[in-house]
């Protein structure tokens, strides 16, 4: 088994994976058969495939992907109608190589030239569709600029208040300790002077065996 491909994908690879993926879509296969497919090709796992695919390749061929499936279910309606020959192979044949000259067409100027009107219809309304959603995306991502900015301003003046409010507090707590200082000195003090002022009083007993204060 050969080893597979680390390197980056060009141009004419990321080409067969979009016609072997379509091819599959318009014939009924699955992405997966594809993915296999082309893996083989390119010498790819069929997981670089897909994710080649679903992260890049497949945005860009949106209106081709509408196009094969409403290919599909006409094939699909005309197999049920009409049984198989040689004649509907070959014309399928011819139909492979010409929707593939359509995809390469397709990729190189955006419109498909060998399309039937409605096609080429359903191509443009898919493109006028991505771009109101560009331009609706765009919008919103404009109003959500606006509400973040707001909401940064609103916030820088929470900030404010808030580093207001600490100051505040750091300030009356400063004071409070100030007063806390005061209170217990003014207690000490208060203790010390009464402690002296019972240290001059004396008491006597007098004759009749009551005690009475004496000033030393």
């Amino acid at each position: 088994m050969g080893s597979t491909r680390q390197d980056a994908w060009n141009h004419d690879e990321d080409l067969l994976l979009a016609e072997v993926v379509l091819r599959h879509i318009r014939e009924g296969g699955t992405q997966l058969a594809a993915f296999e497919e082309v893996g083989k090709k390119l010498s790819r796992t069929s997981a670089a495939c897909g994710f080649r695919w679903n992260s890049l390749i497949r945005k860009k061929y949106d209106a081709a992907i509408a196009i094969a499936k409403k290919q599909r279910k006409q094939m699909m309606k005309e197999k049920s109608l009409k049984p198989h020959s040689t004649s509907n192979s070959v014309q399928q044949s011819h139909t492979t190589q010409n929707y593939q000259e359509e995809i390469r067409v397709m990729n190189r100027t955006g419109v498909d030239t060998g399309l039937s009107m409605d096609d080429v219809i359903d191509y443009l309304q898919s493109i006028r569709s991505t771009e109101q959603n560009a331009h609706m995306i765009q919008g919103e991502n404009e109003r959500l600029k606006e509400e973040l900015l707001k909401l940064e301003k609103e916030n820088e003046v929470l900030n404010h208040k808030l580093q207001k409010l600490q100051n505040d507090y750091e300030h009356v707590y400063e004071d409070y300790k100030i007063m806390l200082n005061f209170m217990e000195r003014a207690r000490k003090m208060a203790v010390t002077d009464e402690d002296e002022q019972d240290s001059q009083v004396k008491f006597q007993m007098d004759c009749n065996g009551n005690l009475e204060k004496v000033e030393k």
